[in-house]
C-alpha cells in the first residue's frame, strides 16, 4: 500500500491496495453474518422480522471485501478487473443506508411497545423514513456506480459525485431527525417513569451508538466527495491533486470498514429481540409496568399485497381500516378530536406541538396495526 499517498498510474484504486486487510474484514463480517443469521432463524432470538437487514448487509459486506481482496492482486485496469472493482464498491457502499433503515425499524418497534410516549405514530416511522431511505439508496447506488468507474468521462464521474453528495446530505438530515425523535421519546418516557426499563433503555442506547457510527461514516464520505474526485488513471500529475482521503487507503479502513464492522457487532451483542417482546402486539400499559396483549383481527390482504406493502415500507397496499388489527387497552383509547391541520402540525413537528389532549387518542395508532409485521 502506498502509505506516502503517491498514486500508482493505471491502478483502479489509485494506490497499490493492501492485500491483507480485505481478508481480515471479509472474515470478520462473515463471522458477524453467521451470528446474525443464527439469531434470525428462530434458533435464538426469533429476530428475523425485527433485524433481518443486518444479516443481509453482513453478507454483502463479506462479498464486497472478498471482491476487494481479488482486486488487491488485480488492480490494474482491464475490463474484468473494472467490473470486479465496481461490484466491490457497490456491495460495500449500499449497506450503510440499509443499516440506518434497520435502525428506524427498531425505533418504530420500540414506539409500538410504549405507544403513549411515541412522538410519531409507530406505524408511520417505517413508512416515512423507509421512503426517504429508498431515495437515499437509489441515489447512493447510482452515484457509486458512476463515480467508481475511473475510465468514464469527467462529466459522468462528476454526476456520480453529485448524486452521492445529495444522498449523504439527505442521510445526515434524516439522522438528525432520528436523534430529535429519540430524545423526545426518552423525555416522555422519563416523565412517565419508564425510562429505566431495560426493555426500552438498552435498545435506545444501542440505537444512539449505531447512529453515531453511521453519522461519522457519513461525514467521512461527505469529506471524500467534496474534494477533487475526477480520476484519470494514467495522468500522474492529475492523480496527485486528488483528495488525500482518496489517495490514502487507511482512511477507508478506519472510517468505512471498521466503523461498519463495529456497528454490525454492536447488534450481534445487543440484539433488540433480547429485550423487546417477540409479538409487537404486546405493549406497555399507561401504568408503565403492565404489559398488555393486544387483540388483532385477521389481515384480509392477499400474499402479493402484503409483499408489496413490505417492499414499499407500508406506504402502499396498507390493510383496510376495518381489517386492521384492533389493538387497544379497554377504557384508555378515545377518539382523537384534533382537526386535520392540527394532526399535520403534530406530525411535522415530531409531536412537540399540537399534541392530543390528555386521555384522547394516546393509543390511536394501535387501533390500526396490521396483524403481521
Amino acid at each position: 500500500m502506498a502509505d506516502n499517498g503517491e498514486p500508482v498510474p493505471g491502478s483502479l484504486f489509485i494506490y497499490a491496495p493492501n492485500k491483507i486487510a480485505p481478508v481480515v474484514f471479509a472474515a470478520a463480517y462473515a463471522v458477524s453474518a453467521v451470528g446474525h443469521i443464527w439469531q434470525c432463524l428462530y434458533i435464538h432470538y426469533n429476530s428475523s422480522r425485527l433485524i433481518g437487514l443486518h444479516p443481509l448487509c453482513a453478507v454483502l459486506f463479506t462479498l464486497g471485501y472478498g471482491l476487494r481482496e481479488y482486486g488487491a492482486f488485480n488492480y490494474f485496469y482491464t475490463t474484468q478487473n473494472l467490473l470486479i472493482f465496481i461490484f466491490s464498491q457497490v456491495f460495500i457502499y449500499i449497506c450503510p443506508p440499509l443499516l440506518e433503515l434497520a435502525n428506524y425499524h427498531v425505533l418504530g418497534r420500540i414506539f409500538y411497545y410504549v405507544p403513549h410516549c411515541a412522538p410519531l405514530p409507530p406505524g408511520k416511522v417505517l413508512r416515512v423514513f423507509g421512503g426517504l431511505m429508498a431515495l437515499v439508496e437509489l441515489l447512493n447506488a447510482l452515484g457509486v456506480a458512476l463515480s467508481a468507474n475511473p475510465t468514464s468521462s469527467h462529466t459522468t464521474q462528476e454526476l456520480g459525485t453529485y448524486l452521492t453528495i445529495t444522498a449523504i446530505a439527505i442521510q445526515l438530515a434524516i439522522i438528525a431527525i432520528f436523534v430529535i425523535m429519540a430524545a423526545i421519546f426518552q423525555r416522555r418516557c422519563s416523565k412517565a417513569g419508564v425510562s429505566h426499563n431495560r426493555t426500552i433503555s438498552t435498545p435506545i442506547n444501542t440505537l444512539y451508538a449505531s447512529m453515531a457510527l453511521i453519522f461519522t461514516r457519513c461525514i467521512y464520505r461527505l469529506v471524500q466527495h467534496m474534494g477533487n474526485n475526477t480520476v484519470k488513471l494514467k495522468d500522474v500529475e492529475s492523480l496527485r491533486t486528488l483528495s488525500p482521503v482518496l489517495r490514502y487507503e487507511w482512511f477507508f479502513y478506519v472510517f468505512e470498514a471498521s466503523l461498519m464492522l463495529i456497528n454490525s457487532a454492536l447488534w450481534n451483542v445487543w440484539n433488540p429481540a433480547r429485550y423487546l417482546p417477540r409479538d409487537y402486539h404486546v405493549y406497555l400499559s399507561l401504568d408503565g409496568r403492565t404489559e398488555v396483549q393486544g387483540e388483532a383481527t385477521p389481515d384480509g390482504r392477499s400474499l402479493l399485497e402484503k409483499f408489496a406493502s413490505v417492499m414499499t415500507f407500508g406506504i402502499f397496499f396498507r390493510p383496510k381500516k376495518e381489517e386492521a388489527g384492533a389493538f387497544r387497552e379497554h377504557g384508555q383509547a378515545t377518539p382523537d378530536k384534533r382537526s386535520l391541520l392540527e394532526k399535520a402540525g403534530s406530525v411535522l413537528t415530531l409531536g412537540i406541538f399540537f399534541r392530543p389532549k390528555k386521555g384522547s387518542g394516546a393509543l390511536r395508532e394501535l387501533e390500526q396495526l396490521p396483524s403481521t409485521s
